[in-house]
C-alpha cells in the first residue's frame, strides 16, 4: 500500500468524517478483500453491490469478513422504482422509457453510479471486471462535469523512495482517456492533474513533454505542445509551468542546464502533460516497470462526484489504496 504524507492525509481526514463507497462488482475476490480491510479500518464503508448470497458465499468460500458491509441487489433494491423515474428524467432527451431503465440499472455499472447520485453512496470504485469505457459512460450520463469543467480526463500518481526518506510523487496525465487532445483541451487536463497531485502533496512545476525543448524541433506536434504550454501560462502566471520540453530536459538537472538554462521549471518538474494517450500510456508504464514507481489511477477528474476506474488486473492492495483515494476526493473544491 502507498505510504506518503498525502495518503495518510486522506485516511486522516476520512477518519474525522467517514465516507460511503459504492463497489459495483461486490462478489469479484479483490473487492471482497479490500472490502474486509475497510470494515476493519472503520472509517469507509463499502456497499457491494450484487445479488446477496452470491456476494455472502464469494466472501465465504474466499476468507473474508464483511460483516457490517451493505450489500445491495438491483433487483430487490426497495427505491428501484425511484432509481427508474430518476433515471428517466437525466436521459429524457435520448427518450429513455421506464422498461429501458429498468433493464439498464439492472448492470452493476448504470446501478451503481445511480447510488452516488441518489446520495446513497458517496464515490464509486468499479473496473474490476467492467472496461473503463463501461465505468466512465454511467459517470458521464448521470453524474456529469463539474462547474468549471469541460471534459473528464485522468491522472496516474506515480510513487516511490527515495533516498532521503521522502517519497517521491509525480502525476501524469492523461494516460488514460482522451486519445488526441488538443491545445485547451491540455490545458484543462494539466490544470486538473496539478490539482489532483495537490492532494498527495505536490506542489506543482508542470511541464508539457514532446520531442522538442523549447524550439530545438520543428512540427505540428511541437506547436500544439508549446501552444498549450503558452495558454496555461497565460492563464495561469502564478503557477511554474513550461514547454515544451523533452522529458530528460523535464526531470534532469544537468540536462536542463544545457537545454535550458535557469528555467524555473526544467530539470524539476513533477506534473508532466503528455500530447497524447499513446504517449501518457506508455510514459507512466515505464515509469511504473522500469522505475520501480508504484501507479495509482487512473484517476477521473472533472466528474461532480469521485468516481474511479479500477484495471482489471489490479489487486487487492490497489483495490484498498484506490478506495481511500476515491472517498476522500469526496467534496474537495478545486485546490489550484
Amino acid at each position: 500500500m502507498m505510504k506518503m504524507k498525502g495518503f495518510g492525509m486522506m485516511i486522516d481526514k476520512l477518519k474525522k468524517d467517514p465516507k460511503t463507497i459504492v463497489f459495483t462488482e461486490g462478489s469479484d475476490p479483490r473487492i471482497l478483500e479490500a472490502a474486509s480491510r475497510l470494515l476493519a479500518s472503520n472509517f469507509l464503508t463499502p456497499i457491494l453491490v450484487g445479488k446477496e448470497e452470491e456476494v455472502l458465499n464469494a466472501a465465504e468460500e474466499y476468507g473474508y469478513n464483511i460483516r457490517g458491509g451493505q450489500i445491495i441487489d438491483p433487483e430487490n433494491y426497495e427505491r428501484f422504482d425511484e432509481m427508474v423515474e430518476l433515471f428517466c428524467e437525466l436521459r429524457k432527451s435520448k427518450g429513455m422509457t421506464p422498461e429501458q431503465a429498468r433493464e439498464i440499472l439492472s448492470h452493476g455499472n448504470y446501478f451503481g453510479t445511480m447510488l452516488v447520485k441518489m446520495g446513497v453512496a458517496d464515490a464509486l470504485l468499479g473496473g474490476a471486471t467492467y472496461s473503463t469505457a463501461d465505468t466512465i459512460r454511467p459517470a458521464l450520463q448521470i453524474i456529469k462535469t463539474r462547474p468549471g469543467h469541460s471534459m473528464v480526463s485522468s491522472c496516474f500518481i506515480l510513487v516511490r523512495p527515495s533516498a532521503t526518506g521522502e517519497n517521491e510523487v509525480l502525476a501524469m496525465g492523461d494516460c488514460a482517456l482522451n486519445l488526441y487532445p488538443n491545445e485547451d483541451e491540455l490545458v484543462e487536463i494539466a490544470f486538473a492533474t496539478a490539482e489532483c497531485g495537490m492532494h498527495f502533496g505536490i506542489e506543482p512545476k508542470i511541464a508539457f513533454l514532446s520531442y522538442s525543448t523549447l524550439g530545438s524541433g520543428k512540427g505540428e506536434d511541437v506547436d500544439k505542445m508549446r501552444n498549450a504550454a503558452n495558454k496555461a501560462k497565460a492563464l495561469r502566471p502564478d503557477l511554474p509551468i513550461e514547454g515544451e520540453l523533452q522529458f530528460d530536459a523535464a526531470v534532469s538537472p544537468r540536462v536542463a542546464r544545457t537545454k535550458c538554462p535557469g528555467n524555473p521549471v526544467a530539470g524539476q518538474a513533477n506534473v508532466f502533460i503528455f500530447p497524447d494517450i499513446n504517449a501518457g500510456n506508455i510514459g507512466y508504464k515505464i515509469a511504473q516497470r522500469m522505475g520501480n514507481f508504484e501507479a495509482y489511477g487512473p484517476i477521473l477528474l472533472g466528474l461532480n462526484a469521485p468516481i474511479n476506474d479500477l484495471s482489471r488486473g489490479c489487486n487487492a492492495d490497489e483495490v484498498y489504496s484506490m478506495s481511500i483515494i476515491t472517498a476522500a476526493l469526496v467534496g474537495e473544491e478545486d485546490a489550484l
